[in-house]
């Protein structure tokens, strides 16, 4: 069941809660014309993080699962803005898609979603590295921040 616990599938199931608002209880509001554009700039933003973070990742041949011990520290790349550019990534696609869906009422999920994911994921993450790098870790910890 660990598969379940990974940060894909939490985000896919927001996503999910997003869709059915947006389909079934959009209670007629709306963000306008510009929502779509902005939502397509935000999801294509998050998936580019994503993909220079693992892309980052692999180059210092890393895992980018959450679950596992990193093999390095990565502080270069994206990692250099961020601590956390794939969760970033995650929440820029949920708030993109959001806008592009028109579900209104789902932007109080954002929030949410990055509490989740800060409580299940990162706080464990950093546990983890702060155990394997020490001091390297603690000294990018206090320079790069922890989203943005």
């Amino acid at each position: 069941m660990k598969w379940i616990d990974l940060p894909p599938v939490w985000l896919a199931a927001t996503l999910g809660l997003v869709y059915l608002q947006a389909r079934f209880l959009s209670l007629g509001m709306g963000f306008g014309g510009w929502a779509g554009i902005t939502g397509g700039v935000l999801v294509a933003t998050g998936l580019g993080l994503i993909l220079a973070a693992i892309w980052e990742m692999q180059r210092h041949k890393t895992t980018p699962v959450p679950h596992m011990v990193p093999t390095a520290l990565v502080t270069t790349g994206i990692f250099a803005w961020s601590r956390n550019p794939i969760y970033l990534g995650d929440a820029l696609i949920l708030t993109g898609l959001i806008l592009r869906w028109d579900a209104v009422l789902s932007l109080l999920l954002v929030p949410g979603f990055v509490w989740l994911i800060e409580r299940r994921f990162i706080l464990a993450e950093e546990a983890r590295c702060q155990t394997a790098f020490g001091e390297a870790f603690a000294r990018y910890m206090s320079r790069t921040r922890r989203w943005i």
